[in-house]
C-alpha cells in the first residue's frame, strides 16, 4: 500500500515548567528551556491508502490542505502552546505530547478510504518525534 507525506510548517512559543517542582529542579530537568522561546516546526502528515483509479491520488491534497490548516495550523501557529490552546492545560508542549494532540485534530477527518498513517513533528535539526497513532 503507498505512503504519501505532505509537510507543512508554523511558528510556535513555549516554556517547560513543572509547578510541582522548584524552580532549581525545573532548571535541573529543562535546563534554559524555561524560559519562554519559539521555533519554526516541520510537521509531516502521512496518509496511507489505494489509489483512486480517477485521481490517480491517494488522497485530494487540497482536501488535506484545508483540514490540517483548520485542525491545527490555525490552532498552533504563533501560539503560545501551553498557554493557548487548552489541551496542554496540564501537559508539558513537548514534541511527544504534540504529535499526539494534531493526531488527535486529524484522525476522523481524513477522507476515507485514506487513512492517517503518522505525524511527524520536527521541532529543531536534532529533534523530531514520530507517532502511529495508539496501540
Amino acid at each position: 500500500m503507498p505512503f504519501i507525506t505532505k509537510q507543512y510548517k508554523f511558528c510556535a512559543a513555549h516554556r517547560y515548567w513543572n509547578n510541582r517542582w522548584t524552580e532549581a529542579e525545573n532548571f535541573e530537568n529543562f535546563g534554559d528551556d524555561i524560559y519562554l522561546h519559539g521555533h519554526n516546526y516541520n510537521l509531516d502528515i502521512t496518509i496511507s491508502g489505494e489509489i483512486n483509479t480517477d485521481s490517480g491520488f491517494i488522497v485530494n491534497l487540497q482536501k488535506l490542505n484545508n483540514i490540517v490548516q483548520e485542525n491545527v495550523i490555525s490552532i498552533m501557529d504563533h501560539s503560545q502552546i501551553e498557554k493557548d490552546i487548552d489541551w496542554f492545560e496540564n501537559r508539558q508542549p513537548s514534541t511527544e505530547n504534540m504529535v499526539v494532540f494534531i493526531w488527535e485534530r486529524l484522525v476522523g477527518k481524513i477522507p476515507s478510504p485514506a487513512k492517517l498513517h503518522s505525524i511527524k513533528l520536527q521541532e529543531t535539526p536534532t529533534i523530531s518525534t514520530t507517532y502511529f497513532g495508539p496501540k
